[in-house]
């Protein structure tokens, strides 16, 4: 497997445990507020760095109001927002560099891969806040292990 299929698997990875989540936040009600801000952020995450590596203006902020029906349509545009970009790249593209303004204005220059990685593990970090989030609040968060997800064969 190269890297530009090793990475869209781990995007294929993102966009299931990125829905699973939302059903379970969903199923939990309105007793979830931080797990469903935590999602937001996310999902804005994922497009504030798809906007910077393609070297566009951020288009969505940071921390955004979190709306679980709003979240629900961007993650399913997401996934294939990323599917796209990673076809457009090949392995050897991935490892060239962007610059790009985070947050905080300050300038940084970082190379798609680690750009990618950081998107999937930022979004894996995140989720596991909202499970011990649900869990500490007595609710049942989606289990998504990246290999349960292998293993049932949702991760392609």
């Amino acid at each position: 497997m190269n890297l530009a299929d090793y990475m869209r698997r781990e995007f294929s990875y993102d966009e299931w445990a990125n829905r699973e989540v939302l059903a379970a936040i969903r199923a939990a009600g309105n007793a979830n507020e931080r797990s469903l801000q935590l999602m937001a952020h996310i999902l804005a995450a994922e497009q504030v760095w798809l906007d910077r590596l393609k070297q566009q203006p951020q288009s969505v902020p940071v921390w955004p109001k979190p709306d679980i029906g709003q979240c629900e349509a961007q993650a399913a545009e997401m996934g294939g927002r990323w599917l796209e970009f990673l076809d457009l790249i090949t392995a050897g593209d991935v490892s060239q560099s962007i610059s790009y303004k985070n947050s905080k204005g300050e300038e940084w220059t970082s190379t798609i891969v680690d750009v990618l990685t950081h998107v999937v593990m930022h979004s894996a970090y995140h989720r596991g806040q909202i499970a011990s989030h649900m869990r500490a609040s007595g609710q049942t968060p989606a289990y998504t292990d990246f290999i349960h997800g292998v293993r049932q064969g949702l991760v392609k």
